[in-house]
């Protein structure tokens, strides 16, 4: 990849571990074990101006029905484009309804999960994420951060809507996990297809609200995306811990599918506000990728996942990417004598390792990487 290590950055949040540290035996977070604890680990104790907020008020986020838009229906293609574009002006959030998506395949894209996250830590650590990488098995961060731990399991994937890819998914999983994983592989290979034609059709509508057309659609046609199972356990103190840290997604778009327990909250008007859970919908947002090829028009936002001390929560989310050899630059028709480039020319490989090897992710992630590249680039 195109990013060089660095050894100090001062935007950087410390929270790095240090050599001493190091030194320390590692963290293991069991979910079979913590899952239980009264007393939390001093890691995933979060600072009291972080910690959540269990009744927050409902943030009323558009319903877009894409039925007519799938169909062909001009008339309500130019409204699902034109409520799509006013949500990403305000907040960058977003439900989507009639997606076409097979219920099925979204129930069977649920319960798998579980298959995966009940089997006992040392089967899942086959899939064990290596550091500096976003594919594999991560028991929260314990590898790689010391303080502000998230509260959640996740196994993460890579998929590419290329033709001769058309079984990474299911190979990569096999080839993890074993054989026994093959039918979990095929569905998570069917569900990934079918984020990345969605993923499309959303970029289409954005493109129009834009007015650039059919440009950002067929920028990702051939996408090298992520997909994500996330796997929130029930925590006995989850008044001090968060199951995701507030933070903007630095990819393009994401596909979030909710289970039936809440836990989404989007930071919105200097005030957090849940995103109700609705197995029909998906709730879609923008990433910090997206809000540069936008030339920042559109914004990602902050937002978080809190955990409960009864249940589990578990969620997918797809997160549309483009190719590595990309350029992430806006289209001329964002750039004008009034609106200059906001964001330097980048590839997204250089992003995803800033994010992985470099910076956490938060809200200045975007902010932080330009200000690195351009002092790389001088």
């Amino acid at each position: 990849m195109a990013i060089e290590c660095i050894s100090s950055i001062q935007s950087v949040p410390q929270t790095q571990k240090n050599h001493k540290e190091e030194e320390e035996p590692p963290l293991v977070f069991d979910a079979s074990l913590l899952r239980h604890q009264l007393h939390l680990p001093r890691q995933f104790i979060w600072p009291d101006e972080e910690k959540p907020c269990m009744n927050v008020p409902e943030l009323l986020v558009p319903l877009i029905d894409l039925g007519g838009f799938l169909s062909g229906d001009p008339i309500a293609t130019m409204k699902a484009a034109r409520l799509v574009g006013e949500a990403c002006q305000k907040h960058g959030f977003f439900l989507v309804v009639n997606h076409g998506i097979d219920p099925k395949l979204i129930s069977h894209a649920h319960s798998y999960m579980d298959d995966f996250f009940e089997i006992p830590l040392s089967q899942k650590q086959r899939a064990q994420r290596k550091t500096g990488e976003h594919c594999g098995y991560a028991s929260s961060f314990t590898g790689r951060f010391s303080s502000k731990l998230p509260w959640k399991e996740t196994l993460s994937f890579q998929y590419s809507a290329e033709e001769k890819s058309s079984t990474i998914v299911k190979d990569y999983l096999c080839n993890t996990l074993g054989q026994e994983f093959e039918q979990f592989g095929k569905v998570y290979q069917d569900y990934c297809d079918s984020m990345s034609t969605l993923s499309l059709g959303i970029m289409e509508l954005l493109g129009m609200s834009l007015g650039v057309g059919k440009v950002f659609r067929e920028f990702f046609e051939e996408n090298s995306s992520i997909m994500r199972l996330n796997y929130y356990p029930p925590c006995q103190k989850p008044d001090l811990t968060l199951g995701t840290g507030p933070h903007c997604d630095p990819t393009s778009l994401t596909i979030l599918h909710q289970d039936q327990v809440g836990g989404l909250q989007v930071f919105v008007d200097n005030e957090w506000h849940s995103i109700s859970p609705n197995f029909n919908a998906f709730v879609v947002n923008i990433g910090d990728t997206f809000m540069a090829l936008s030339n920042g028009r559109y914004k990602s936002c902050l937002h978080r996942a809190v955990v409960n001390s009864k249940t589990t929560r578990k969620s997918l989310a797809f997160f549309l990417c483009p190719n590595s050899d990309k350029v992430i630059s806006p289209p001329s028709e964002l750039v004008n004598d009034l609106t200059s480039r906001v964001y330097p020319d980048f590839t997204w490989p250089m992003l995803l390792e800033f994010t992985q090897k470099h910076y956490r992710a938060d809200m200045n992630t975007l902010e932080a990487f330009t200000n690195w590249l351009q002092h790389k680039r001088n």
